[in-house]
């Protein structure tokens, strides 16, 4: 019986020391969630503004600028530029995006049409080589606070890639930040830039003409890598507020249950001690007895 209270004793206190642990990381979690989203919603303002710009050149340079961001041609090929974590304990914040993409290349698989993959985040670059899916380009370590420069290297990459003709189109897939307990799988045209119907509806609203200076066609060749870095920066940032809202929540239910494995332990560290006393008075009382 001792043994068994001494177990019992191990566990509890193993389980404290677990607690403190997950209630720190928590914590951590909470206020890299409260710093990402206050920069995710700053950026929203200039990412509708350059989107905005972006959209009426477009608009009015369809089928004539030469910009490789522009290029459209017959889709022979897709590629998925895929967003995950540097690391787990976030709930099912990487399972959630993975099991997308791979409904996408099963699809692909089974109509025999080929594919190519971008992956940012170790998890994402180790599932994928796991599978045998070889690698486009791959990036590990994405700072937290990240800068446009970074952001650049992966779009002038991406962009390569595309104009080698490695893919015909790309789509960047990234968790959509909700709330501090849900997200949404996104997946974003990135290459080549196009008009969709949204965009279609505004550009119809409005038949303004502006004179530019310099010409349109030195704009947009300036304007275009901007905007495919706010994109690329957009949905690290807000993949990132979501990954801090998964590792938060999920750390929360690991120091609840945590706390419910030691109330469990100490009643059966109770009911032992409490069957141990028991049993000692009543080997006292037989042997007074037997005397």
């Amino acid at each position: 019986m001792a043994g068994s209270l001494n177990e019992i004793k191990t566990k509890i206190a193993s389980t404290q020391k677990t607690s403190q642990i997950t209630g720190a990381m928590q914590m951590v979690s909470a206020a890299k969630l409260q710093k990402s989203e206050k920069v995710a919603k700053k950026y929203q303002i200039y990412a509708e503004k350059i989107k905005q710009v972006t959209v009426d050149l477009v608009s009015h340079d369809r089928g004539t600028s030469s910009s490789p961001f522009l290029a459209v041609r017959p889709v022979k090929r897709t590629g998925y530029l895929v967003i995950t974590s540097d690391r787990g304990l976030v709930g099912g914040y990487n399972s959630s995006i993975l099991k997308s993409v791979m409904a996408k290349l099963r699809k692909h698989k089974e109509k025999k049409e080929e594919f190519a993959v971008l992956a940012l985040g170790t998890m994402g670059i180790e599932f994928f080589q796991t599978r045998g899916i070889e690698l486009a380009y791959e990036l590990r370590g994405i700072a937290e606070d990240l800068s446009f420069s970074q952001v650049r290297d992966i779009v002038v990459e991406a962009v390569r890639l595309f104009s080698d003709e490695a893919f015909d189109e790309l789509y960047v897939c990234y968790n959509h930040h909700i709330n501090s307990l849900s997200s949404s799988v996104q997946m974003e045209k990135m290459l080549p830039i196009t008009l969709d119907k949204s965009d279609e509806a505004e550009i119809n609203q409005h038949s303004f003409e502006f004179e530019l200076e310099p010409n349109r066609e030195e704009i947009l060749a300036g304007l275009l890598p901007q905007y495919a870095e706010s994109m690329i920066y957009g949905a690290i940032v807000d993949a990132k507020t979501a990954e801090h809202a998964a590792g938060m929540t999920a750390m929360r239910t690991a120091t609840d249950n945590a706390h419910t494995v030691i109330n469990d332990l100490t009643i059966a560290y109770n009911r032992a001690r409490q069957a141990s006393i028991t049993q000692e008075i009543t080997e006292i009382v037989a042997g007074a007895a037997a005397i």
